[in-house]
């Protein structure tokens, strides 16, 4: 009884239309989701063939597990923090010296680190500067080392 009732309307051509243009929809909003987990996948170094696989078996549900447990950033985004800090430990390193022995910090003009008495620098023998180790003329006296 019901099925008569709606045979009418399900049969009307703007309805199938409306059915298969739907039909249509979800065929290619399913395949544009397993493309965008594939490469999200790809960029955030996670296994993209698999979640690929994922989606394109289970949809949106296999969708919504990627989306939980997906790595946090991409890779490029990862690498990028770790230059950033490797850029502001050498600014640090540039505005305070650290001991290259124990990291402690140091002034320039110390001869030797005060923690583990490592030799930092020698001094001139004419004008008692500090230099470097590997210097042999002190640019302050113009002496020979």
């Amino acid at each position: 009884m019901f099925n008569e009732l709606l045979q009418p309307v399900l049969d009307n051509p703007l309805v199938q239309l409306s059915q298969r243009l739907c039909w249509l929809f979800f065929v290619i909003f399913s395949l544009a989701l397993v493309f965008w987990t594939w490469r999200d996948a790809e960029r955030r170094g996670a296994m993209s063939w698999f979640w690929g696989l994922v989606v394109l078996l289970f949809n949106i549900p296999g969708w919504i597990v990627y989306m939980v447990v997906r790595p946090p950033e991409s890779l490029a985004d990862e690498r990028e923090r770790e230059l950033e800090i490797r850029a502001r430990e050498a600014e640090l390193q540039r505005r305070f010296p650290s001991c290259p022995a124990c990291f402690k910090p140091v002034e320039d003009d110390y001869l030797i680190c005060p923690s583990c008495m490592k030799k930092l620098k020698k001094e001139c023998i004419s004008c008692g500067r500090a230099l470097k180790l590997d210097w042999t003329v002190c640019p302050y006296c113009k002496t020979k080392q």
